[in-house]
């Protein structure tokens, strides 16, 4: 006997129609590429995505087709998430931190139809244009003041395109698993890899951020700021998840230093911000060298790799909650989330579970495989490559037969690669890569467990532990450190701290200290760079 309840499908749309109805008045902050701060409404975002939608439809775009973008976060780019999934195309929100040679990759792989592009990045896309036969069409992000003389063919100014449009549209129906996005992976370990996501699967993912949002300890629907790109996984959802709630958006613009990250938060007023562990990394140096407070800023997730434990208890002990969360570009991305249960809440436990990776959330299942196969058990112990599915996991890559048979088994779950164990809890830790683990005589060495250490060191601001040739034990821990601003931090200094904290034979026989780590194009530390740079053994990098 089937249920009696409406179907009606889950669609994009519905969430800007939702917030212009209910929450019209609450604001979408953005600092823009021209430099100025621009403010307006749901309500105005709504009639922009709608006039967006019917110039797309004067170019010729039909459903099924990908449109690119190029941009930073921002309102255009914001608009472009619902005017081009709202008619039935796909968004597909391209890194320009890749390499040029990968930009194009993505933009023939996805076979983008246009190119959206915000000013930064004209000079990037003109170089790239004859390699992109395929694209119709660019349409520069940004007003007829500003827009420049360029050589991209058939260009086009967006508001000039926009302003004599409808600002309001008859949004249309179809089927929610009717792709809406599209993004790619960071390509680290080949060609990047398409992902689509699904109306179905974006909607559902926002109400699962909405629910995350409601778990922690001081909830809040003020004003959200995801530092995190929204050319990366959809920003973590927060575009979406943001008018489900009806909370103020505020988007950060071209500029990513702390000093303009933290005026931003102070001046409008944030509440929650989301972003990798090298942007909190710089704030916390940032506000600890300019005596600084913030007034409204009550949490901040992290994404992409953990925070170390002295982070989190400087951020905690100025009354801000740190929140991890994992996810990876197949995933939507969150699938944990680390507000810490209310029996771990207290002093001896809290810091001990904020440290892990957050718990599995809802709609989302997952599985520790060991080496022979099996599960292994959820006893936060036993170890295992992490599988996952649910309603907002990718089935397969786009286009990627070689990649689906890699990385999905046969039954459908998805690989990730990623070495945990679970507790009875949910709590997931994450001990490494599989390929960043390092193997020593035998034995395995996490270099996630090694670099956690290795940042509790007060002079330490960053840290990344990998594996170097070693004539006797096959592979040794090198770590590289950046030291925090005026330390004099020396190698034998880091092995004294680490002495008590690691076992013996984990200790790395090197420490390399650098100005900076190289990071990947979503901001997390390149291992595969590293290894690269120092194939040769410790004190001779490559290159």
């Amino acid at each position: 006997m089937r249920g009696s309840m409406m179907d009606v499908p889950l669609m994009i749309s519905s969430l800007i129609e939702h917030a212009r109805r209910f929450h019209g008045d609450q604001e979408i902050v953005s600092r823009t590429v021209e430099g100025p701060v621009h403010r307006y409404t749901y309500r105005d975002a709504a009639a922009r995505s709608a006039q967006l939608a019917h110039a797309l439809r004067t170019l010729g775009v039909q459903p099924g087709e990908r449109v690119g973008t190029i941009a930073w976060n921002g309102y255009r780019h914001f608009e472009l998430y619902y005017g081009v999934a709202g008619i039935g195309a796909v968004c597909h929100t391209i890194n320009p931190r890749l390499h040029p040679s990968q930009i194009a990759y993505v933009v023939n792989h996805a076979d983008d139809a246009f190119l959206f592009v915000d000013l930064t990045f004209v000079p990037l896309v003109e170089a790239l244009a004859p390699q992109l036969p395929r694209v119709r069409g660019y349409v520069v992000m940004t007003d007829a003041e500003h827009m420049p003389a360029t050589s991209l063919p058939n260009a086009y100014c967006y508001e000039t395109l926009l302003s004599p449009q409808p600002a309001s549209i008859g949004w249309p129906v179809f089927d929610e698993h009717t792709a809406s996005g599209m993004c790619y992976t960071s390509g680290t370990t080949g060609d990047p890899k398409g992902v689509l996501y699904s109306h179905r699967s974006t909607v559902l993912h926002a109400m699962s951020v909405g629910i995350a949002e409601a778990a922690r300890r001081r909830p809040s629907y003020g004003a959200i700021m995801p530092i995190v790109p929204m050319f990366h996984v959809n920003a973590w959802g927060y575009p979406f998840a943001a008018p489900m709630m009806g909370a103020k958006l505020v988007l950060g613009g071209p500029l990513h230093d702390p000093a303009s990250i933290y005026e931003l938060i102070e001046s409008e007023g944030v509440e929650n911000a989301g972003g990798v562990p090298v942007i909190w990394l710089n704030m916390l140096a940032y506000i600890e060298a300019n005596d600084k407070r913030f007034s409204t800023f009550k949490s901040l997730r992290v994404g992409g790799s953990a925070a170390p434990a002295s982070l989190i208890e400087a951020f905690e002990s100025r009354g801000i909650e740190v929140i991890h969360g994992w996810g990876m570009t197949e995933t939507s991305p969150v699938c944990t989330n680390g507000s810490i249960k209310p029996k771990h809440r207290n002093e001896r436990d809290r810091l001990h579970y904020q440290m892990k990776a957050g718990r599995c959330v809802y709609g989302v299942d997952m599985k520790v495989v060991g080496e022979d196969g099996e599960v292994v058990p959820d006893d936060g112990e036993s170890q295992g490559e992490l599988y996952i599915r649910g309603p907002w996991v990718a089935s397969g890559y786009y286009d990627n037969p070689e990649a689906n048979a890699s990385q999905f088994a046969d039954d459908g779950w998805f690989r990730t690669g990623d070495i945990v164990s679970l507790d009875a809890d949910g709590y997931m830790t994450i001990h490494d890569r599989s390929k960043d683990l390092i193997k020593s005589g035998g034995e395995w060495i996490s270099s996630i467990d090694l670099e956690n250490a290795a940042v509790g060191h007060p002079d330490v601001m960053e840290a990344a532990a990998i594996a170097v040739p070693d004539p006797k034990w096959a592979e040794r821990p090198l770590l590289v450190v950046v030291r925090k601003p005026d330390s004099t931090l020396r190698s034998e200094d880091v092995r004294a701290y680490l002495s008590d904290k690691i076992a013996k034979w984990w200790m790395p026989d090197e420490v390399v200290f650098v100005e900076e780590l190289p990071h990947t194009a979503t901001g997390k530390v390149s291992k595969k760079t590293l290894r690269e740079r120092y194939a040769a053994g410790a004190l001779t990098p490559a290159g």
